[in-house]
């Protein structure tokens, strides 16, 4: 029985975040390169989209490529920049029939300009949808958010749009590149690894974390559904006591 078939749809996280890890060592598990596991990873992408719109979930974060990443080989990132352009451009029609739209976050002007091209036409090609909300991480990394973030309040300071009393946490997230996205309730990664890598450092306070030990081309709404159930029956508290919750 699929784990779909125990699913709370009541109680489904409204944001799931996922660092998508573990390409390349499935591509050498395989005898291939590095970049034969990005190229299928795009079929997992595909297949969890799905899923979360399945059961309702509204948002999902893929954490597609990080500002580190662009330390990789040029052969990699060259491949992963054509990659992202081809698979935009042939997934659009998908996600328009499947009432998907398209977001971005990141440092998205340090992107090859064809990529940024290809990605705001897709944007715009899916802007009027109204089911889930795919944003892609891209040239992101929660530094490089932050740091973003407090250049423009010290700006705002400066010419005097903001007194220094008038800081607070709300006011801060209106900096941030989610600013218009709920925080994630859940994030997910995959491959083994227990870290978070630089990755909505702000916005995951309060998550809970799902880590497996598949690699991402392994990973399926099946293992999404999963997760989400194991979501479901923990106890979330926010700093306060089981008995108050009760």
């Amino acid at each position: 029985m699929s784990h779909k078939a125990n699913i709370d749809l009541q109680k489904v996280p409204q944001h799931v975040a996922i660092i998508m890890d573990g390409n390349g060592r499935w591509a050498k598990q395989q005898g291939e390169n590095r970049i034969y596991g990005h190229y299928e990873g795009v079929n997992s992408v595909r297949d969890v989209v799905e899923g979360a719109g399945e059961v309702g979930v509204k948002y999902i974060t893929l954490y597609a490529f990080s500002t580190e990443n662009w330390n990789r080989p040029k052969e990699e990132v060259d491949a992963l920049m054509e990659l992202l352009v081809s698979t935009i451009s042939a997934e659009t029609p998908a996600l328009n029939k499947k009432n998907v739209r398209l977001q971005a976050i990141g440092n998205l002007n340090s992107l090859p300009v064809t990529c940024l091209q290809e990605l705001n036409e897709s944007i715009d090609l899916t802007s009027m949808n109204t089911g889930l909300t795919l944003v892609l991480a891209l040239s992101y990394s929660s530094k490089w958010e932050l740091i973003n973030a407090v250049k423009h309040i010290a700006n705002d300071l400066k010419i005097g749009n903001l007194e220094s009393d008038q800081i607070s946490e709300e006011h801060i997230e209106k900096y941030l590149c989610t600013r218009l996205i709920p925080d994630p309730e859940l994030m997910i990664r995959t491959s083994g690894e227990h870290r978070i890598s630089n990755f909505l450092l702000w916005q995951l306070a309060y998550a809970e974390f799902y880590f497996t030990d598949k690699l991402w081309p392994d990973f399926r709404k099946e293992d999404l559904f999963e997760a989400i159930l194991n979501y479901q029956n923990r106890e979330r508290r926010f700093g306060k006591t089981s008995e108050q919750l009760t």
